[in-house]
Parts: structure tokens; C-alpha cells; sequence
């Protein structure tokens, strides 16, 4: 893990190197330093490790990715709207078993920021179920709200129903059979 001050310095220094072999006339050269200076930029503000992470998750280890997001230290490898995004993963990985931690990665994540209105959607909605869990129910019903707000593609309809009507269950409200998974269906 390379410190992002690091990264930076070692661009600027690619740069000047790639600057000074285009006057000598050695093009190859300075073409060359400026395409690692382009690859140490996209590093700088796309993480190699949340990458991984990614990568991880889309396979379905979450220890793979646990162990990956475990060496990362925020602060100084990454940009704050990637110090957002670690929060996030970290707190889809704790939600698992640790609610207490997923609720503050989820809280830090949110004030934080990430870029697509559909990470903060989930991150809210993640947080409403937590927030529920705990008996906290006019928290929860803001929290949906907002996540409805953000899911502007509409791919977390099924789950913002579904935890409403679990919200309604803990009410005592009468729920369609459909919210209701411990009836069976049928004739």
C-alpha cells in the first residue's frame, strides 16, 4: 500500500523526467514516462486495493476482501471520497456480524460521500435494517425514505418493500400475505 503523497510526488517527478527527455529528443522515452504518470494518477484516485476489494466481492469471498480492506489504512492511502467508499464495503462485510461496527461504517460512509446515488441508497437502506434491528423504528423510516430518494433506477424497490413491511409487522399493523414470509402460499 503506498501512501497517496508518495504516489503524487512520484508522478511529478515522472513528469519532469518525461518533459526533459522530449528536449533531449528522445520521444520513445517521454512517451513512455507519460503513460506511467497517467497510470499513477488513475491509481491515485482509483485505489489498487478497493479495486481488489471489488474484485473479491464479486466473487463472493468476503474474507478475501476482509483481509484486503484489513490493510488498508484510510487516512493515508486514500482520498476522502475513497475513505467513503472503504466505510461502505467494510460495513456490507460487518453488517454479517458485527452490527454495532456496521452501523458506524455506514454512518461514516454517508457523511464521507459516494459518488453514485445508488452506493447511498444501499449504504441508507443497510443502515435503516440496523437501525431497525435496534428498535429505533422513526430512524429507519427516515433512513427509507432517503434511500428511496436515491434509488432513482429503481433496483432496491423489492428490498425498500420488504423492509417496510417488516416495519409494519414490528407495528402490529396489518401487512398484505405477501410481506408476510411465514404464512405459506397457496390454495
Amino acid at each position: 500500500m503506498i501512501n497517496k503523497n508518495i504516489k503524487i510526488i512520484v508522478a511529478a517527478l515522472l513528469l519532469a523526467t518525461a518533459v526533459w527527455q522530449f528536449t533531449e529528443n528522445n520521444i520513445g522515452n517521454g512517451i513512455f514516462l507519460i503513460i506511467l504518470v497517467l497510470l499513477i494518477v488513475l491509481i491515485y484516485f482509483k485505489n489498487e486495493m478497493l479495486i481488489m476489494t471489488l474484485f473479491k466481492f464479486r466473487k463472493q469471498d468476503m474474507d478475501g476482501a476482509k483481509k484486503i480492506l484489513s490493510k488498508i489504512n484510510p487516512e493515508t492511502a486514500l482520498v476522502k471520497n475513497q475513505q467513503g467508499y472503504y466505510h461502505y464495503l467494510n460495513g456490507i462485510i460487518n453488517a454479517q456480524n458485527n452490527l454495532n461496527q456496521a452501523e458506524k461504517d455506514f454512518r461514516k460512509a454517508i457523511d464521507l460521500g459516494l459518488n453514485q446515488k445508488e452506493d447511498l441508497a444501499v449504504s441508507k437502506l443497510q443502515l435503516a435494517g440496523i437501525v431497525m434491528s435496534k428498535n429505533r423504528p422513526a430512524e429507519a423510516q427516515k433512513l427509507i425514505a432517503e434511500a428511496k430518494q436515491h434509488d432513482t433506477k429503481g433496483m432496491l424497490k423489492e428490498q425498500i418493500s420488504m423492509i417496510e413491511g417488516q416495519m409494519k409487522q414490528a407495528r402490529g399493523q396489518k401487512v398484505p400475505m405477501w410481506y408476510n414470509h411465514s404464512k405459506k402460499r397457496g390454495f
